[in-house]
C-alpha cells in the first residue's frame, strides 16, 4: 500500500512546533478547553502562544477569523501580530482589551443603543478640572494627575461614585482630598462628561460590559463571532476586564491564559494577579504548563532572581504572594553580577556611566544597555553622566520615534519606492527583482541613503548622530523582518515592510534605536538588554517610600524582579549614601539587597541606620490648640487643631510649599499626596521648623521622607 500523501498545511503545521522545547510544544498543542501557562521571565511565553494559535489555525482547530489574542499594550498587541504575519496566519486579530472593546461598541452603538457614539475623551485633566471649579475646590497640576488615577482605578474595579467611599479605605488623599472630597469629585467628572456627551478611556470598558450584559442578541453575535481566545499577561487583569472576558466567553472554555504573579507590578492601576491564581480553582479540569527555562539571562542573573523572591517567605499575604517560578537559566554561565555602593548620586551617575563606557569599549552595543531606576525624577543625573562622557542615550518615554521628523520622511520615501517596485514587477517576478526577500535590506539602504543613511555611523554626535540612528533603526528593521520571513519559507517584499511600519507607527512600536536607554523599572516591562544597570537601591526609593503594608512592599520586591530579569548577560546594582557631593550620607542600601549583596560592598552605617530607625507609637490624645476639643481624624491631629478653628500659617509659605510638592511629584511620576499631604504640608507651614530635628517631629515626616526631601522642605520654608 502506498503512503498517503501528507497535506502541505500539516506539514507546515508540523514546521511551526519545530525549535519549540517541550512545555513549549506542550502549550502550542494544548488546543482544546482551559489552558493556563505559567511562564517566568524569559521563558517564551509569546513565541509559546503564537505558535499555538498558529499551530491551532494550520491544523484546522481554530479559524483565524474566529480567534481573539488579547494583551495589554498597543506595542505587545503590534508584536504579537507581526510574529503571527511571520507565522503564515495574518487573519488572526491581536488587540488590546480596549481596542476589542471599541471595536464592538463603535460597531454596536447604533443599534443597541442609537445615535452617534459619544465623543472619545483623550485626556481627563480638563473635565476634572472643571468639576473641581464646580464643587470651588482648588486644583494644580499634580493634583489633576492624581485624581485622575483615583477615578481610573476606581473604575477598573467596577466602582462608581455611590459604590467609591466604601472601598477607599487605605487609598490615602488624592489630590490632597479626603475619600468624602473625592466621591463628590469623581460624581461631578462623571455630570460633566454627560454634559459634554464624550466618554472616557474605562466607559470603552464599562459600555461595552453594560450592552452585553443586557442586549442578548449583541452578546450572541460576539460569541458567534470569537470562539478561541488567548489573554497574555493575565496577572495584569482588571475586574473590570475580567467582567469584559467572561462575557466574550459566555460560559465556554475555549481559552488560555499566560502570566506570572511573580511580575505584578501594575496593582496601583487596579491590576491583580487574583484571577491568575485562582484560575485553576475555576476550571478544575483546566490543563497547566509551566514554564521555567529561561532563555535570556545567564545563570548568575537567574540565580539573583531566584534568591530575590525566595528571601521574601511565609503566606500569600491576602493573595498578593504566590510561590514563585523557579527559572533555570539555559544560557549558561556568565560574569557575576556586580554590586557597588557610592558616596552619593552623582558619583553613582558618573560611575555608572564609566561602566558603560568600557562595555561599549568592549563590543557591547549602546542599544543593548538600560539604566533603570524607580522614578522618572532619577533620570537627570544619568543623562548628565552620559553625555559628559560622550554616550549616546535615549529616554524611555521622550520624543515619540515615529514622530521624528527624518522617521517620516524615511517612510514616505519608502513608500513611494514600494508603489514603484509593485508597478514594475509582476505577480510572477523572481525572487531577485527590486524589493523581494533576497534585497529589500538593500533597497531601503539605497533609498534613505538620499536623507543621508551610511553603514558607518558618523563621527560627530549631536542631531547629526541622533538622525542617522533613526535611519539605522529602520534599516536593522527591514534585515530583522527579511531574515524572518525567510527562516519561514516566506517573501518580504518592500511593500510589506511599509505595511509594518505604518502598524507600528499607529500602535508607538519602535523599533531599536543606538543609544543607551534610560527608564523606569515600570516602562522596562516586557523589554531586555545584553547589559543591565539598576541604580538608586536604597531605602525609600526601593522600597519606595509610601509602600507600607506587606502587599505593597510585596510589590516593590516584583518590580526590582522584573528589573532584575532585564538583563541578558552584564547586571550591576548600585545605591548612593548621599543626595548630593559632600553630604551626610545617612541612607540605607534597600532591604531586599539583605542576603544578595556582598557584605563587603555594604556600608556599616546601612543597618544600623534601619535599626536605629524611629519607630511608631500608638497615638496619644490630643486637643485642639485653639477651642481644646479633642483632636480624632488624622488631619486634625497633624495640624494640631479642629478643621473648623483658622490656620496658623501664612498663605504664601503653604503655597510655596504645595508648588514644591506639586514639582517634585512630577519629576518623581508620582502622585503628590505620596510625597506629602495637604495636612502635613498645613502642619509644616504652621510649626515653621528650621531644623531637621524639628521638621522630624511632625506627624508625617518619618525617616524615609525626611532624607529624601527634608533638606528641601527647609530650603523652602527659609525662601518664604
Amino acid at each position: 500500500m502506498s503512503a498517503v500523501p501528507q497535506s502541505p498545511e500539516i506539514t507546515e503545521a508540523e514546521a511551526i512546533l519545530a525549535g519549540l522545547d517541550e512545555e513549549q510544544r506542550q502549550v502550542a498543542t494544548s488546543l482544546q478547553g482551559p489552558v493556563c501557562v505559567l511562564a517566568g521571565a524569559g521563558t517564551g511565553k509569546t513565541r509559546a502562544i503564537t505558535h499555538r494559535i498558529a499551530y491551532g489555525v494550520h491544523t484546522g482547530a481554530f479559524a483565524p477569523q474566529r480567534t481573539l489574542a488579547l494583551t495589554f499594550t498597543a506595542r505587545a498587541a503590534a508584536e504579537m501580530r507581526t510574529r503571527l504575519r511571520t507565522l503564515g496566519v495574518p487573519a488572526v486579530q491581536a488587540r488590546t482589551f480596549h481596542a476589542a472593546a471599541l471595536r464592538q461598541l463603535q460597531f454596536f452603538w447604533p443599534q443597541a443603543v442609537g445615535g452617534q457614539l459619544p465623543g472619545l475623551l483623550d485626556h481627563k485633566a480638563n473635565l476634572i478640572a472643571e468639576a473641581a471649579r464646580r464643587l470651588q475646590l482648588t486644583t494644580d497640576r499634580a493634583s489633576l494627575r492624581d485624581v485622575a488615577s483615583e477615578i481610573e482605578w476606581a473604575k477598573v474595579s467596577m466602582l462608581t461614585p455611590d459604590t467609591y467611599l466604601g472601598s477607599a479605605a487605605g487609598r490615602g488623599e488624592p489630590g490632597g482630598f479626603s475619600a468624602t472630597t473625592m466621591t463628590r469629585l469623581f460624581q461631578s467628572y462623571e455630570d460633566v462628561k454627560a454634559d459634554r456627551n464624550v466618554i472616557d478611556f474605562e466607559d470603552v470598558l464599562l459600555i461595552t460590559v453594560g450592552i452585553l450584559q443586557e442586549d442578548a442578541k449583541v452578546a450572541a453575535t460576539v460569541r458567534e463571532q470569537y470562539r478561541h481566545f488567548v489573554v497574555d499577561e493575565y496577572q495584569d487583569v482588571s475586574p473590570l476586564q475580567q467582567r469584559m472576558l467572561d462575557l466574550w466567553l459566555g460560559g465556554r472554555d475555549d481559552l488560555c491564559v499566560v502570566g506570572d504573579a511573580s511580575q505584578t507590578i501594575y496593582s496601583f492601576t487596579g491590576a491583580t494577579s487574583r484571577f491568575l491564581l485562582q484560575f485553576r480553582s475555576r476550571y478544575p479540569e483546566a490543563q497547566v504548563v509551566e514554564l521555567v527555562r529561561n532563555y535570556r539571562s545567564t545563570e548568575p542573573v537567574v540565580s539573583l532572581a531566584n534568591r530575590l523572591l525566595m528571601a521574601r517567605r511565609g503566606g500569600s499575604a491576602g493573595g498578593t504572594w504566590s510561590e514563585p517560578l523557579h527559572l533555570v537559566s539555559q544560557p549558561g554561565e556568565g560574569p557575576d553580577p556586580q554590586f557597588t555602593e557610592y558616596p552619593d548620586d552623582e558619583a553613582e551617575a558618573a560611575g555608572v556611566a564609566a561602566r558603560i563606557g568600557s562595555l561599549i569599549s568592549s563590543g557591547v552595543p549602546a542599544s543593548q544597555i538600560a539604566v533603570l531606576f524607580r522614578t522618572n525624577g532619577q533620570s537627570q543625573a544619568f543623562e548628565q553622566a552620559l553625555a559628559a562622557a560622550s554616550i549616546g542615550y535615549q529616554l524611555r518615554g521622550g520624543e515619540r520615534f515615529f514622530a521624528r521628523r527624518e522617521v517620516r520622511e524615511a517612510i514616505l520615501q519608502l513608500r513611494a519606492a514600494a508603489r514603484a517596485v509593485d508597478g514594475t514587477a509582476g505577480p510572477d517576478a523572481a525572487e531577485t527583482d527590486a524589493g523581494t526577500a533576497s534585497d529589500v535590506p538593500a533597497t531601503v539602504k539605497d533609498v534613505l541613503s538620499s536623507l543621508g543613511y551610511q553603514d558607518e555611523a558618523p563621527s560627530q554626535g549631536g542631531a547629526v548622530r541622533e538622525r542617522w540612528e533613526s535611519l539605522a533603526a529602520l534599516v536593522s528593521l527591514a534585515t530583522e523582518l527579511a531574515d524572518e520571513r525567510a527562516a519561514h519559507g516566506r517573501r518580504f517584499e518592500l511593500g510589506d515592510l511599509v505595511r509594518e511600519l505604518d502598524e507600528r507607527a499607529a500602535s508607538q512600536h519602535a523599533p531599536t534605536v543606538d543609544g543607551v536607554t534610560l527608564a523606569s523599572l515600570h516602562s522596562a516591562k516586557g523589554l531586555e538588554w545584553d547589559a543591565v544597570f539598576l541604580t538608586g537601591l536604597t531605602e525609600g526609593l526601593m522600597p519606595i517610600t509610601f509602600a507600607e503594608d506587606q502587599a505593597e512592599i510585596d510589590e516593590e520586591r516584583r518590580l526590582l524582579y522584573v528589573g532584575i530579569t532585564r538583563a541578558r548577560r552584564h547586571l550591576a546594582l548600585s545605591w548612593s549614601l548621599a543626595r548630593s557631593p559632600g553630604g551626610r550620607g545617612h541612607r540605607s542600601a534597600s532591604r531586599f539587597l539583605d542576603g544578595l549583596a556582598p557584605a563587603a560592598t555594604r556600608s556599616r552605617a546601612a543597618g544600623a541606620a534601619r535599626a536605629s530607625a524611629p519607630r511608631r507609637k500608638a497615638p496619644a490624645v490630643l486637643h485642639c490648640r485653639v477651642c481644646g476639643t479633642v483632636l480624632t481624624t488624622g488631619a486634625e491631629r497633624k495640624t494640631g487643631r479642629c478643621a473648623t478653628c483658622p490656620p496658623g500659617y501664612e498663605e504664601k509659605v503653604f503655597e510655596a510649599l504645595r508648588t514644591w510638592r506639586s514639582d517634585t511629584a512630577k519629576q518623581g511620576s508620582v502622585p503628590a499626596y505620596v510625597v506629602f499631604t495637604d495636612a502635613t504640608l498645613m502642619a509644616i507651614a504652621e510649626r515653621m521648623p528650621s531644623s531637621a530635628d524639628e521638621l522630624a517631629g511632625i506627624t508625617g515626616v518619618g525617616p524615609a521622607k525626611l532624607e529624601r526631601y527634608g533638606q528641601a522642605v527647609l530650603e523652602v520654608l527659609a525662601a518664604s
